[in-house]
């Protein structure tokens, strides 16, 4: 028999316990979230496990024809028609090897995606081009460049190991 002291210490526990955990706010939320319970078997189509842990359709959710057709199934497989036969097979599985490894179309859509970035991007390097750079400096020059290059030589700059030491001074040619 529990003591009234038991009692007020139980009520106080599971109170402090509702107080504290999320359980009581959840019930604010007007959001309901589908949560999968990890801890029963689960139903998945994959190829690498050929043999679910349970079967497509619950045992508790079959219809009276379905029921029908598992009583019928305890008897000799002979019996029973090909119709029958795959509608016990779907009942057990969702989806044959073959449906799970049909492709989907999918990559059309990633593809046409991409494609659209790829032009979107094109479009805006070719409008910066033309409105927001302006024209290619004058130091580019093939002329320009290459009297920077005369005068590099002529300074000496970096004669050891760098630009000028490729420079063959008595010939007056690359290296």
């Amino acid at each position: 028999m529990l003591t009234s002291r038991a009692l007020i210490r139980g009520l106080q526990s599971s109170l402090w316990r509702s107080v504290c955990s999320t359980s009581a706010l959840q019930g604010s939320h007007s959001k309901v979230v589908d949560v999968i319970d990890c801890s029963v078997p689960q139903y998945n189509n994959r190829l690498d496990t050929p043999l679910p842990d349970r079967p497509f359709v619950k045992h508790d959710q079959l219809s009276a024809e379905q029921k029908k057709l598992k009583e019928k199934e305890k008897a000799s497989w002979k019996s029973l028609s090909k119709e029958e036969q795959l509608a016990l097979y779907r009942m057990t599985f969702e989806l044959t090897y073959p449906e799970m490894r049909k492709g989907s179309d999918e990559w059309k859509t990633v593809l046409g995606g991409v494609f659209f970035f790829m032009g979107f991007t094109g479009l805006l390097v070719w409008w910066q081009r033309v409105y927001v750079f302006g024209d290619v400096p004058h130091t580019l020059s093939d002329e320009w460049v290459e009297k920077q290059t005369q005068r590099m030589i002529d300074m000496r700059i970096n004669p050891v190991n760098g630009f000028a030491s490729q420079w063959d001074y008595e010939k007056k040619q690359w290296k």
